[in-house]
């Protein structure tokens, strides 16, 4: 996967959109206002996505390019390597992975809000 495939998937999401909050390197995606994935955009090297911690911790036992997240809550955030270990298909997966985590707490007005996105 390169940053423009993942910029594309994830803005193919209900409800997402792109900012700079962080600096104009660090491209982070939000569904509804609430952070589910970033990456460095002058070095698409890793992408951190949110996760449930047990998952997190299996993960980071299963691949050697899932890692703490990086300048994130690690209990909550794993950095993923873009280094080939995970196919595209699994990044996709743990993307959306993160999407649903976000979107599952969002308050009740935004996921209504949502909903009304989709159709």
């Amino acid at each position: 996967m390169n940053i423009e495939e993942y910029r594309d998937f994830c803005l193919a999401l209900p409800g997402v959109d792109e900012s700079t909050p962080f600096g104009e390197n660090v491209l982070v995606f939000k569904v509804m206002n609430k952070m589910f994935a970033l990456t460095d955009i002058d070095n698409f090297e890793s992408i951190n996505l949110k996760c449930d911690p047990e998952t997190a911790l299996d993960l980071r036992a299963r691949y050697s390019s899932v890692l703490p997240g990086y300048h994130m809550n690690k209990q909550h955030w794993n950095t993923i390597l873009v280094n080939g270990e995970l196919n595209d298909q699994e990044l996709q997966y743990w993307i959306k992975y993160s999407y649903d985590l976000v979107v599952a707490k969002l308050p009740k007005k935004d996921k209504l809000a949502l909903e009304e996105l989709k159709n």
